[in-house]
């Protein structure tokens, strides 16, 4: 008994410090995640992406959620946030199982890094596996929702030696084209098509207002119940 009462004022600061250290890295993660989906934050993303996309075979993503505001507006921002945490579980699986990671750029915006080979079939990996995953029915306790997304991909291959930001402005560019023709993806060119200002393309923020009335991918639409 008096060796451990001895042995408490040294090991005390020990188990100070070590508690503290503990409480640091959970500040830390937290703050490199976001807190809705558990997907790194911009930063932590761009960290790692910069070295991913060296490696052979990286395609950068970028996804924006059709329709979103629209449930914002609708069903109000608690099914909204039932939504995006959905999302981003749902591509997060889906990155993981193609050696990748995904993050949440802020609103219904997401990008990702993954590893497709070189004869992949990006339809089959975008439209039947991405895009049919993401679109699964979802029980928000007061209505099911379908969500839909525009895809843009821009595969390192297709740009060799180009930046992380010279990507992810491909993958916009391209997601872009899907939303205004109304496709679930679409790839991105070799070199970029849309004007920039200021490093970011032109008409970015109206992307929304360039999608055709009516389209069938503005809808993160209810699905309607059979009555029993």
């Amino acid at each position: 008994m008096n060796l451990l009462l001895q042995a408490l004022p040294i090991a005390a600061p020990t188990i100070g410090w070590a508690a503290h250290a503990l409480f640091l890295v959970r500040r830390l993660r937290t703050a490199r995640t976001d807190p809705l989906t558990g997907l790194m934050c911009r930063e932590e993303f761009t960290s790692r992406a910069q070295r991913a996309v060296k490696r052979p075979h990286a395609a950068v993503l970028l996804l924006d959620l059709n329709g979103f505001k629209q449930i914002n507006d609708t069903h109000g921002h608690d099914v909204g946030d039932q939504v995006i945490a959905a999302v981003g579980r749902r591509l997060s699986a889906w990155c993981r199982e193609r050696g990748g990671f995904a993050a949440r750029l802020g609103g219904d915006e997401f990008t990702a890094v993954v590893r497709l080979a070189p004869d992949a079939d990006l339809d089959s990996e975008l439209t039947y596996s991405l895009s049919a995953r993401l679109s699964a029915p979802l029980e928000t306790g007061s209505v099911t929702l379908s969500p839909r997304a525009s895809i843009g991909v821009c595969r390192t291959s297709h740009r060799p030696g180009a930046a992380l930001s010279d990507l992810l402005r491909g993958a916009d560019e391209a997601m872009y084209t899907a939303k205004r023709l109304g496709e679930h993806w679409r790839p991105a060119g070799p070199v970029d098509v849309y004007r920039t200002t200021n490093g970011r393309r032109e008409g970015r923020s109206g992307v929304r207002s360039g999608v055709r009335s009516g389209a069938h991918l503005t809808l993160l639409a209810p699905m309607r119940r059979n009555a029993s």
